[in-house]
């Protein structure tokens, strides 16, 4: 008994799986009345079907990070990094400049785990 609770701990450690699934994605033109101008807001919806927590600590558009194009971020801030309970889903949104951006554009949005997996997503902008 004791040498199959040993191997059933080995094998539990193995089959920890981290597997995020963007179940939602849906770009618009939005305006923010704070700053009086346009933007397009993407807006994603994460669940995480794995086995373990997952954490975003990076998310790029068209292979550049969001704190690197100027005028874009996200909600939630990616700062100390977005984490996913196992069950759990988050909605993400990427904010990005009109000017930059233009209609009928598909963009790609690819969020960026702690354990280094990528999931992607096309989006065409309205």
């Amino acid at each position: 008994i004791a040498v199959a609770l040993w191997l059933t701990g080995i094998v539990g450690g193995f089959t920890t799986v981290e597997n995020l699934q963007i179940t939602y994605a849906h770009a618009e033109k939005r305006f923010d009345n704070y700053l009086n101008q346009y933007y397009w807001a993407i807006v994603l919806r994460v669940e995480n079907k794995g086995t373990v927590t997952a954490t975003i600590d990076e998310v790029f558009v068209n292979g550049v990070p969001v704190a690197h194009i100027h005028g874009a971020s996200t909600d939630p801030s990616i700062g100390g990094g977005i984490s996913i309970n196992t069950g759990g889903s988050q909605t993400i949104t990427v904010r990005l400049p009109v000017d930059r951006f233009r209609s009928g554009q598909q963009v790609e949005v690819k969020l960026h785990t702690a354990s280094g997996k990528e999931y992607p997503k096309m989006v065409t902008l309205p």
